[in-house]
């Protein structure tokens, strides 16, 4: 089981309440944990990348291990402590000043 963290706006949208365990099968990898949680929790599909090209939002940001992973490649191996459940994998929603 992996542990992932959502921003507030979409965990209102999920009806979750704190951090996400997933059960996330093969290879550990950005694009495995997004598949995992927009199977267990369909309301999520298109919030966090496009539907059709299944890139990552614009401004949605990815971190583990103090890390930002947001321009890695999807299916890089994520850090063996995400795997363990260790640490979390964070979504982020950023933010853009005006």
């Amino acid at each position: 089981m992996i542990r992932v963290v959502l921003p507030a706006h979409l965990k209102m949208l999920a009806q979750v309440q704190r951090e996400i365990e997933l059960d996330v099968p093969g290879a550990l990898t950005q694009r495995s944990v997004i598949d995992a949680l927009e199977a267990r929790y369909p309301v999520l599909l298109g919030t966090i990348r496009d539907p059709v090209t299944k890139k990552r939002r614009p401004f949605v940001r990815f971190f583990a291990c103090e890390e930002d992973l947001s321009h890695e490649s999807p299916d890089a191996v994520l850090p063996e402590a995400v795997a363990t459940g260790a640490e979390p994998f964070f979504v982020i929603g950023a933010m853009a000043g005006g």
